[in-house]
């Protein structure tokens, strides 16, 4: 997304703070407290990234949603305005 080509781009991150599809690859293989470690390491906090400030960072506007409700919102008026945009959709 660069906001130098200004280009009518909205991008939408779904952001679950983890890497939850290798978190269910050791599941699978039946890992258990010996995979503790492994588990540690599929964690994206502390700190949570920042998504909305990195790209407000780089000249982009950003929001963020928490609801789906919001995500609407967002996505409607993102796309209604010109340029690029990101929203940050947290899911639990």
């Amino acid at each position: 997304m660069n906001p130098r080509e200004n280009l009518d781009v909205t991008v939408v991150i779904l952001n679950n703070r983890s890497y939850a599809i290798l978190r269910a690859e050791l599941d699978r293989v039946g890992a258990d407290q010996e995979a503790c470690a492994a588990r540690r390491m599929l964690d994206l906090s502390p700190p949570d990234l920042d998504f909305v400030a990195l790209s407000m960072g780089m000249g982009v506007p950003a929001s963020r949603a928490r609801t789906v409700g919001e995500l609407r919102q967002q996505f409607a008026a993102a796309v209604a305005e010109p340029g690029p945009h990101l929203i940050e959709a947290v899911l639990a």
